[in-house]
């Protein structure tokens, strides 16, 4: 089969929009977790359970996951990234620091960590600390 010059030309867009879709990712589908299933990962006294990560309908990376903190204990030094964080603590005592403010959160406390400010989180309190982190946004 022969393909003109013009055949090609149109053919090119059709191409390009099929290979937009293609790479598209799928979104997330619906899920339903038991906190107590979720697998357990530790560093130390630390414990972390991984609970979903992926695409929304309109294409916005979402991240979701559990924390236990021993008390003392740091996740990891106070650092910057591009997404976004949402904190929100279910027991214990925590310091949450952004952007050099720290403030002491008990439990129901919620924090957001817009993109690039520095960040850090600590228990400070005498028993583990635990909870979840949602990140909005991709890296």
């Amino acid at each position: 089969m022969n393909w003109s010059r013009r055949d090609l030309c149109l053919m090119l867009p059709a191409l390009g929009a099929a290979r937009i879709q293609a790479a598209e990712p799928k979104p997330l589908a619906s899920k339903v977790v038991r906190f107590e299933d979720l697998p357990v990962n530790a560093s130390g006294g630390n414990r972390f359970r991984a609970i979903l990560e992926g695409a929304t309908h309109d294409g916005h990376q979402i991240e979701a996951h559990a924390t236990e903190l021993a008390p003392g204990a740091a996740p990891h030094p106070p650092h910057r990234h591009k997404h976004e964080e949402m904190f929100l603590l279910r027991e214990g005592t925590v310091e949450l620091t952004v952007n050099g403010k720290t403030t002491r959160l008990g439990p129901g406390g919620v924090g957001f960590v817009a993109s690039n400010d520095e960040h850090g989180i600590k228990n400070v309190g005498a028993m583990s600390a635990q909870y979840f982190v949602v990140g909005l946004g991709s890296n």
